[in-house]
């Protein structure tokens, strides 16, 4: 356990090696080794009033008793008092006085609040699994590599579901957004009216959005300081959106070109989960959102100070940042011939009554079980009564009423 020991001299970090067996008497052994303050001369106290020209809080006198008695976790504060001189080393100087910095300064609240943050890496992630719909997975992958040839970035919103016992997150279809992208950044236009459909349709099919998907283009800005699995900004986007995904399994997932020693380029997926603490900090402004042109792509920056690898710091390496989660793939209930939403291509005005047509030799349900069709159905729907019904048709592979079934006749007819 690291406990910080605050004095009027400064702070020092005090590695207690066995904190379940120790006791105050081997912190104060501890501190005289490292802060060069005999234990005679100590004063220890859990209240910062002990530096203070005020009544004396309660301290900690009782050489004999457990640490573990007390409310100390890693990186706790003990204040830390002694007469002038006692010390038989000076202190480094101080660093430049910042607005948080020298304990002679003045300081708020919450700068004392973001010295106590703690950046750590989370060990495991709250989700088991992230298995992708094979048909949906290489729709999105395609695109990416036959169009756009990982020379832009490309993003899309994961739906399915998620086992409630073993946590494992199932990717059904794949929502792309209206969206510009670049070789480092993807800006999501989103579309409320559109959204709403969307998610009718996944209520609908028993399904709900569950992560976000997004590709990394092949001449993205490079780190003077090291390679990077995501940059600061795609940091700042994934946070953002597994803050806004409101479950705790949300998957981030990220699709690269890799290419070989031998010249040849493969597609991989990886998933991911944004710690705990990282969508916190997005959550309490801590994680600085607006990403400058000559920021590092490879550090995320901070508005407050925190703590990460032992150290106060203003820029986090975005790794203490990322949960790997395992990924496999599935064959889900929709199929995925029809055209995807989105892509800078209008929709032909033949693309219903196409797939209708090539689909005529299957049950009703079966020809309008795809998500991207069900999208544009939808927009001639109630959302909130007509669009959930008919995704439950899908869903069940129930019978389609008539009614919705000559709207969509007349729909493929009318194009």
């Amino acid at each position: 356990m690291i406990l910080r020991i605050r004095s009027r001299d400064g702070t020092d970090r005090i590695t207690v090696p066995d904190a379940a067996a120790a006791t105050v008497g081997d912190l104060q052994r501890l501190i005289e080794a490292r802060a060069t303050v005999p234990v005679a001369a100590q004063r220890l106290s859990l209240d910062p009033a002990l530096l203070l020209p005020a009544p004396q809080p309660p301290l900690l006198s009782d050489p004999a008793a457990p640490l573990a008695s007390l409310p100390l976790a890693n990186g706790s504060f003990v204040y830390l008092s002694y007469p002038p001189g006692a010390r038989s080393a000076q202190p480094p100087p101080p660093r430049a006085l910042t607005a948080a910095g020298s304990f002679g300064k003045k300081m708020t609240m919450d700068d004392l609040i973001a010295r106590q943050i703690r950046v750590t890496r989370q060990e495991a992630p709250f989700c088991s699994a992230a298995s992708f719909d094979r048909d949906s997975a290489n729709a999105f992958q395609l695109h990416v590599s036959e169009s756009l040839a990982f020379a832009v970035k490309r993003a899309g919103f994961l739906y399915g579901r998620v086992d409630a016992e073993t946590k494992e997150v199932l990717v059904d279809f794949i929502y792309e957004p209206p969206q510009q992208g670049s070789s480092d950044v993807v800006q999501l236009m989103r579309d409320a009216d559109e959204e709403a459909r969307v998610d009718a349709i996944a209520d609908g099919l028993g399904m709900r959005r569950v992560g976000f998907v997004f590709t990394q283009a092949v001449g993205r800005k490079a780190s003077e300081t090291g390679e990077y699995t995501l940059s600061n900004s795609e940091v700042v986007q994934a946070a953002q959106l597994q803050a806004e995904g409101g479950i705790p399994e949300w998957v981030t997932a990220v699709v690269k070109l890799e290419v070989g020693e031998d010249g040849s380029a493969d597609v991989h997926f990886e998933a991911f989960q944004m710690s705990e603490v990282c969508v916190k900090l997005f959550k309490d402004g801590v994680l600085e959102t607006e990403v400058k042109d000559s920021d590092d792509p490879r550090l995320s920056k901070m508005r407050k100070e925190v703590i990460a690898g032992g150290k106060d710091t203003m820029e986090v390496d975005n790794d203490f940042f990322l949960v790997p989660v395992k990924i496999s793939d599935h064959q889900g209930p929709l199929s995925t011939g029809f055209p995807v939403e989105n892509r800078g291509i209008p929709l032909p005005a033949s693309a219903l009554r196409s797939h209708m047509d090539r689909a005529k030799h299957l049950p009703f349900v079966k020809r309008i079980s795809d998500f991207h069709l069900l999208l544009q159905i939808a927009a001639f729907l109630d959302v909130k009564a007509d669009v959930p019904t008919l995704a439950a048709c899908v869903g069940h592979q129930a019978e389609v009423p008539e009614g919705y079934r000559l709207l969509i006749d007349a729909l493929a007819g009318q194009t």
